[in-house]
């Protein structure tokens, strides 16, 4: 009775997922390509198969000119007059009439409660989605004018969950040159991301598999191969979407002498939950309700008593300030 119960269910999930196949099917082959999804990506995927022609496909990967990265180190990146809502939501904006300019060479840290619109930010900087309305600029030219691959290039994220492939140390940190640089260059930037000496106490070293997500190490030791690989990729432009939010004391005293090496002489934006990490940054910014609240200095910020202090006051954070 229990295996006929059985085979019945699996028919019925089988009938399910063949229909679910077909209406994705339907949609690939009715729908034009979106081309922020295709145009930093390599031609021979799905979309020709699917729409019967190839698209126009951008420069990617290291074949990607360096526009950008030029741009990156003359200029600021801003984010001008921006609205946006995700596409699956279009009528709830997510940011409104964001203006937000990350100056050359300094630390903007974003900070605010959860759902403020921080990592929605982060994501529309990396070109991760388009606003509906303003502008995104760096070095005063549009995104728009540098392919998906030059922007790639001048930017680099290290976030909360790390992306790592499952394949090697090595080859998870080589991502960073698209593969083409030497084991010494790999040792070299683990060494200043401090992954160096938990790699070498491994026993394959620096071919070690990490599994898929990198489920075989731990999330320092995971979040330090990210910063390794962003060192090695040497953007001018660094985006710390909450680095260290996951990591226990140790983890984040390591992972935090690794930032260090990282930011110096880059445009840095950091967001985060604990204020504690931001204090030193030159802008602070805190949003609420997809908006900028206020923004200042550390110390600006608490002598306007305004939404900061009360992020402060929520994490016990006011001694030696009066409230």
């Amino acid at each position: 009775m229990y295996a006929t119960q059985g085979a019945v269910n699996t028919l019925s999930d089988l009938r399910r997922a063949s229909g679910a196949f077909d209406r994705v099917r339907s949609l690939v082959q009715t729908s034009d390509p979106d081309p922020s999804m295709y145009g930093a990506l390599p031609p021979g995927a799905w979309w020709e198969v699917a729409n019967g022609a190839q698209p126009v496909v951008e420069p990617y990967a290291d074949k990607a000119g360096d526009a950008a990265v030029v741009a990156a180190k003359g200029g600021d990146l801003e984010l001008r007059n921006v609205w946006f809502s995700y596409p699956l939501r279009a009528d709830l904006p997510v940011l409104s009439d964001v203006n937000l300019t990350l100056r050359r060479g300094t630390v903007t840290a974003l900070v605010g409660r959860s759902g403020a619109g921080k990592s929605t930010v982060a994501a529309l900087l990396s070109r991760f989605y388009s606003p509906q309305r303003g502008a995104i600029l760096l070095g005063e030219a549009e995104a728009g004018s540098f392919t998906r691959g030059e922007w790639a290039r001048a930017i680099a994220m290290v976030s909360q969950e790390p992306v790592l492939f499952s394949g090697t140390i090595a080859d998870n940190i080589s991502y960073g040159r698209f593969g083409r640089c030497s084991l010494e260059e790999i040792q070299a930037a683990a060494e200043a991301a401090n992954a160096h000496e938990f790699i070498k106490r491994l026993p394959d070293g620096y071919k070690t598999v990490v599994g898929e997500r990198g489920t075989l190490l731990s999330g320092g030791q995971r979040q330090r191969i990210a910063i390794a690989r962003a060192l090695l990729k040497d953007s001018p432009v660094i985006i710390l979407d909450e680095a260290t939010s996951a990591l226990d004391a140790v983890s984040e005293k390591l992972v935090q002498e690794a930032i260090q090496r990282l930011v110096a002489g880059r445009t840095v934006l950091v967001i985060a939950h604990r204020l504690s990490t931001v204090q030193a940054a030159d802008q602070i910014v805190v949003m609420a309700n997809g908006q900028i609240a206020e923004r200042g200095t550390h110390e600006e910020l608490l002598a306007a008593s305004g939404p900061y202090s009360e992020l402060m006051s929520s994490q016990g954070m006011m001694l030696g300030y009066s409230v």
